[in-house]
């Protein structure tokens, strides 16, 4: 069955990504290290032939947005209206038979081998999420051999240091869980710092 890899993405426009940052670095300078890092993210997960990376995107109006330019148009969709829980739903809902894994477009760190690891987590569990150490998650995935549960992302309190904890504990019992590789994103100045030896 195929594997669907779904990279989250904002187009990279000025002043509309990383703005935590960019007003410690400047907005200019946030957006183009926001697009250096979603370059790079797309090349990576689009060699590998072990999936098949979907884009979706916003605003719904980026589509043909020259930022994703390595991934067919036909693979690139809109986010939608809604809050982040609901967005993020829309792919497991939508996508053709086979699991799906869903990450951010801010992660240095994430590599293939770390998808890899989600995938195969997902063989004996339901639903997998990567752990981020600000409390939140860069990945979820879902096997889809069942309907997904409606109570996923529910009452969620997104940009918080709960985000995963309250993620996990909205899903019924019968649901099992996996937890990947704790990967952060690129929030602030200090985060930016880590990443530089």
């Amino acid at each position: 069955m195929k594997r669907h890899l779904v990279i989250f993405a904002r187009a990279p426009q000025t002043g509309r990504v990383k703005r935590r940052l960019g007003r410690e670095i400047g907005m200019r300078d946030a957006a183009r290290f926001y697009r250096r890092l979603l370059d790079d993210q797309i090349r990576r997960m689009t060699c590998d032939p072990r999936w098949t990376v979907w884009l979706f995107v916003t605003p719904d109006t980026a589509l043909r947005d020259s930022a994703w330019r390595l991934v067919p148009v036909s693979r690139r969709k809109p986010q939608r209206p809604g809050d982040l829980g609901r967005r993020m739903k829309r792919p497991f809902l939508t996508l053709p038979a086979g699991p799906v894994v869903l990450v951010g477009s801010d992660i240095p760190a994430m590599r293939t081998h770390h998808i890899a690891r989600a995938f195969a987590l997902l063989g004996g569990h339901d639903l997998v999420f990567g752990p981020a150490r600000d409390g939140g998650f860069w990945l979820v995935g879902a096997r889809r051999g069942r309907p997904l549960p409606r109570s996923l992302f529910d009452g969620v309190r997104w940009s918080t240091p709960t985000a995963l904890a309250d993620t996990l504990a909205g899903l019924p019992r019968h649901v099992t869980t996996a937890l990947a590789d704790t990967l952060d994103d690129v929030d602030d100045a200090e985060a930016l710092r880590r990443l530089s030896p």
